[in-house]
């Protein structure tokens, strides 16, 4: 290992054991710093450069082999982070990030199923066997209440509140928040906690999450994503659907029906509206779309 990349495992496992970063993110680091660790070496410096213009070369060089601009905003996040920890260890002595732009991240729309491409879906589990009850109400809670994934599988018993017709669920950062759920979410929910009820006797086990797998554990993420590229693939649905399209799905039918913004940011547990608001780019095409098919003189 070479000195650079040295520091870069050092960094790495601050990350991980004083700042608690996931995995994900630590993989994320890794791939941004030895791609400029590698950039440093070649270039022959004898340490991190020190001046704005080479750390701008080195981000050209990654544009020019046709990065994005997110990935590279990703990167400039990632070198900011740690030439700042560099000189908290009195690595180096000075931080040129401060004079390193970052491009403008790329703003993508959101994908969203239509209503036709949702009923599809959600007809596609085979509720005659367990595991198709509960995958359809799975997708029925995913489709009624916009929650993530996340939330989703973390749900427990005393989460579901049917006569009220609301869910408890903790999001991100343990922010609780209240979602109404529909009536047939709810009814979809009893028809698989008869099922669950009885897998669990069965294997002499007891769980407080809603939804399990099949030898009674937690669902998974990974779980619910295979679960719903399947059913995507049985319905003849062609879009790259994951189970965070149903919550854009979700946002936008609402709006497209007349909801508030500022309710369907409470339901989603934004902080910032701004974030919510790119849903409401995705309704104004489909008021145009709307315009355009159905105006008599166009």
């Amino acid at each position: 290992m070479t000195k650079l990349t040295d520091q870069v495992a050092d960094y790495l496992r601050y990350s991980q054991v004083e700042r608690g970063l996931s995995q994900n993110t630590i993989a994320a680091y890794q791939q941004d710093l030895l791609e400029f660790a590698d950039f440093v070496q070649k270039e022959g410096f004898a340490s991190w450069p020190q001046a704005a213009v080479d750390i701008d070369a080195f981000l050209a060089k990654e544009r020019d082999a046709g990065k994005s601009n997110n990935s590279i905003s990703r990167m400039v996040s990632t070198l900011r982070r740690f030439y700042q920890w560099l000189v908290r260890q009195h690595i180096e002595q000075i931080d040129p990030m401060s004079q390193v732009d970052a491009p403008k991240r790329e703003k993508k729309m959101p994908l969203a199923l239509s209503q036709e491409e949702v009923s599809k879906l959600l007809d596609q589990p085979d509720v005659s066997k367990p595991l198709g009850i509960r995958d359809r109400a799975l997708l029925e809670v995913l489709y009624a209440t916009g929650m993530r994934v996340s939330e989703a599988i973390s749900l427990q018993d005393g989460d579901l509140h049917a006569d009220l017709g609301i869910v408890h669920v903790l999001g991100k950062g343990n922010k609780e928040r209240l979602i109404p759920i529909s009536d047939l979410a709810m009814d979809w929910l009893d028809k698989y906690a008869k099922v669950r009820d009885q897998q669990l006797l069965k294997a002499g086990k007891f769980s407080q999450y809603v939804f399990l797998n099949q030898r009674g554990g937690q669902l998974t993420r990974q779980a619910v994503w295979q679960m719903i590229k399947k059913y995507c693939r049985q319905a003849g649905i062609e879009k790259d659907v994951t189970p965070h399209t149903l919550r854009h799905t979700f946002a936008t039918h609402l709006l497209e029906n007349g909801a508030d913004l500022r309710v369907v940011q409470e339901i989603l547990g934004h902080t910032d509206i701004s974030t919510t608001q790119i849903y409401t780019n995705l309704t104004q095409k489909h008021i145009f779309d709307v315009y355009q098919k159905t105006h008599p003189r166009i």
